[in-house]
Order: structure tokens, then sequence, then C-alpha cells
């Protein structure tokens, strides 16, 4: 069985924490794993093969890191110049998985859910292959346990071997009323947007249902390029595929899908107050706390510290979550309105839509941590072996202090080995290189100043990630 995992998407209902940058998936909320590398921690092993994953080109070297340092063995990562949704995405797999003449089964899984109880999520996925391996396309309906109106569901119709039920019918997220109903009347399940599937059938039924979406992803994998292990699609071809999901695309459409009841303590962590909802560590008053907090006379809320001290006092039903650059303080009942100050920072192109004050890279990271007028102070973290790219500036000149750790740095035609309180100076319009050429983390702290301190201030002149700019 071929998991394939889809992580895509923002998860801006998670903000300040999920950004464009760096959404949800890639974020440890649960425990200290991330959401993605829990997604293939909790699966049976013996029954597994490597798994694809789907992502955006923007996420590839995060993703590919996560992998990397949770030790997780992979197929490839499949990277979405553009996004299209969810049906295009699994095709891309699927079309991947069957052209070396194979036709695996596929579970794809969705990287940022929740799934507390394995064993349950264990016997599920074993049902689900015996509905898959007679050619049925099964959806993993969650038993639900309120009548919640932020899901879709499912009806079941005439029973399937191995706990399994036809679909009788897709609904859309219902309101308070008709949730009710579906409660009460235990025919409907939550559409948790996990299927499986073998790859053939999946693609038979695509170019039946929607031809254009099959069509244009054939065209896509036909002009693919290999970088590392990454895959890349034809950009072109994909980007006029139509955007559509795999429900309206196809489930909704074919005779031959199936629902298989999952019980398993599933949620999609859609919101702060889901967080809430499904944490198992709640203290005597109802309180869920991350970090650094201290409550006096607070019940029934979930606050989140990253770096300092939060005290609250006399609240009830809050959120309350702080990063480096930003705080959310929101009544629990009203996160889902957090999408709203989302869209407002976008629209005012501020910063703290896209990245947080700490921005990852592939070679490492770096931390704003002091700007002015005309100057910027980062504290920069390179992984042993890693290179920034060959670059230089136009309107800032820049002081490097090694604070931890050797570099290497290639200032126009010299290179020299800086170490441990050592510092070299970067005139505007040098060319320039930084390296670590040692076994332990490189950390230095630049000193930019100038006119102009944009990211946008670069010109590459060689980069070993293959990122875009490079000046040929």
């Amino acid at each position: 069985m071929k998991p394939v995992v889809l992580a895509g998407g923002t998860g801006s209902r998670l903000w300040p924490k999920s950004r464009a940058a760096l959404p949800k998936q890639f974020l440890p909320l649960t425990s200290q794993a991330t959401m993605l590398q829990e997604t293939i921690q909790r699966l049976p092993k013996a029954t597994m093969d490597s798994p694809l994953f789907i992502c955006n080109e923007d996420h590839r070297f995060l993703a590919a890191e996560q992998l990397r340092s949770a030790d997780i063995s992979y197929d490839k990562i499949i990277l979405e110049p553009v996004g299209r949704n969810t049906a295009p995405a699994i095709a891309l797999a699927a079309l991947h998985s069957v052209a070396s003449g194979e036709d695996p089964i596929m579970l794809v899984l969705a990287a940022d859910h929740l799934i507390s109880q394995h064993s349950a999520f264990h016997q599920a996925i074993a049902n689900a292959s015996k509905l898959a391996e007679v050619n049925k396309l099964v959806t993993f309906g969650v038993v639900p346990n309120e009548a919640h109106t932020g899901y879709g569901y499912i009806k079941a119709g005439a029973a399937q071997a191995n706990d399994g039920f036809d679909v009788a019918e897709f609904v859309e997220k219902p309101d308070a009323a008709t949730a009710e109903k579906y409660l009460a009347s235990g025919e409907y399940y939550w559409n948790s947007g996990m299927f499986m599937f073998k790859a053939s059938v999946y693609l038979t039924e695509l170019e039946k249902h929607a031809p254009e979406i099959y069509h244009a992803c054939v065209k896509s994998m036909n002009a693919t390029d290999t970088d590392m292990t990454f895959l890349r699609v034809d950009e072109e071809a994909f980007a006029a595929c139509p955007d559509d999901s795999i429900d309206y695309a196809v489930m909704e459409k074919t005779a031959d899908a199936c629902v298989i009841p999952l019980d398993a303590g599933w949620s999609d962590v859609g919101s702060w107050s889901s967080l809430w909802d499904t944490a198992s560590d709640k203290d005597a008053n109802g309180n869920v706390t991350v970090g650094d907090v201290m409550l006096e006379g607070v019940n029934n809320s979930y606050i989140n510290s990253e770096q300092r001290l939060i005290s609250v006092i006399g609240l009830d039903d809050v959120v309350v979550v702080e990063t480096k650059d930003a705080v959310l303080v929101a009544n629990k009942n009203k996160v889902q309105d957090i999408k709203n100050v989302v869209n407002e920072l976008k629209a005012k192109k501020r910063p703290e839509f896209q990245f947080h004050r700490e921005v990852f890279r592939p070679w490492g990271s770096y931390d704003s941590v002091d700007n002015g007028e005309r100057y910027q102070v980062k504290r920069i973290s390179v992984k042993p072996g890693e290179k920034l790219s060959v670059q230089m500036h136009h309107h800032r000149a820049e002081h490097w202090i090694v604070v931890s750790g050797t570099a290497s740095v290639t200032v126009g035609e010299t290179t020299k080995l800086v170490t441990e309180n050592e510092s070299i100076y970067i005139p505007i319009g040098e060319v320039h290189a930084l390296e670590n050429p040692g076994k332990i983390l490189l950390e230095l702290i630049e000193v930019q100043s100038g006119s102009y301190l944009g990211e946008d201030d670069i010109v590459r002149f060689s980069d070993r990630y293959g990122r875009a700019g490079v000046k040929k």
C-alpha cells in the first residue's frame, strides 16, 4: 500500500502560528513531532510502501528537511507549481505510481490531521483495503460525536463487507438543525478527506467523470523534471488544469464509492478551539496551556506561549497564542473569524501574513532580531555542509560576527575562514558567499546597513538549491 500525503494548504485559521511560508502541517501542534511527521509515523509500517508527498514549490525544502530529521524514507516529493485542489494532486500521484507498471493501492492522507487512536485507525485501513482490492473507491467517514456544522457529511447506504457501506450521498456542511438530524439518525459520517483506491481505478474514474483534469495531469506528467528527491511537473500544463476536489470530480459521481466508518479520535485541527477540544491534558479548570503560562481564575481556555511568560486572569473561553512577532487574543467561540484578520494582513501586504520572524531556508534559518530605518540585525544559522547562494546587494553592506562554529566566507576573489569571535565586512556591490565547512551548526550575527534592506535586494549568481532568480 502506497501512502500519498497531501501537504499543500496554508492553514490560515491557526494564525499566528500557521503562516503562508510555514503552514500548520509543518508545525508541532500536538506533540514534539510536526503534523507531517506524525502522518507517516502513525501508519502500520509493515503494510506500507515508501510514501509519496505532494506539496507546493515554496515548501519543498521544508518538507524534505522534516522527513530527513525524522528518518522517514520516501519515494518522491511531487511539486505543484500552482494549487489546483485535491483531484489533480491525487492524479499526479496515481500517474507516477503506475508509470513503472505497478498498480498500488493508494492511501490518500492529509498532512494536517490528528488521529489519536492508532490501533482503531489501523483496523479501518485494513477494512478499507479489502474493498479497494475489489476496485472500490473508499472514503473514511468519521463517526460523529456532535452535531458539527463545519464538516461535510456522508450518508451510508447498503452494507458492504468489512464494516463498509455504499455511499448513498455526499452532503454539504449543514445548518445546526440539519446536523442534529444527521447525528440522531446514525446514518451519517463526517467527511474526513481521506481515501483509498487502486491507482488505476482512480485514473479510470477521473478520466470518465472529469476528463479535462485527467488529460491536463497526463500532459503535466509527460514533461517532468527530477531534481534530487523532487519531481517537478510541467508548469504550463498543470496551470491549465481545472481546480476541483476529489469529492466533486470523482467521489460524488462514481458508482463504486464506499465508506468505512472511522472512530479513532480524528480531528482536522481546523482551529484553535479544535486543538482545545481534542487535548487530553486539560487542567482541573479545563484549560490547555503550552509554554510559560500562569493562570488565575481562568476556565476552558487555550493559552500557547512561544518565548515569553503569558499571564491570564479572570477570563473564560479565551484563546491566547503568542509568537515572536504577533499575539492573538480571541473568544474561543469566535476563532473562525481569524481568517478575516489574515485576509486583512494579506491585503495590507504585512509580513506577518507570510513569514514568521524566524524564516527557514534549505541551508538553515535566519531570525530578524532588530531593525531600524537604515539597519537590520539577524541571527543566522547554517547547517553543517550547507552554503548560501553566491550573491550581491545593490543597497546594503553587511557585517558578519561568528558566535559559534566556523564560516568559510568568499568576498570577491578571496576566501577565508572566520571562526568564533571573529568578524568580516561585506561592502555594497561585492559578490560574496557564506558556507559552513564544519561538523557543527554555524551561528553568526549579521548587521545590515544601507538605504534598502528588503530580501528582494539579492542578485544570485549561483545556488545549489535551484532557487529562482539566479543571474545567468
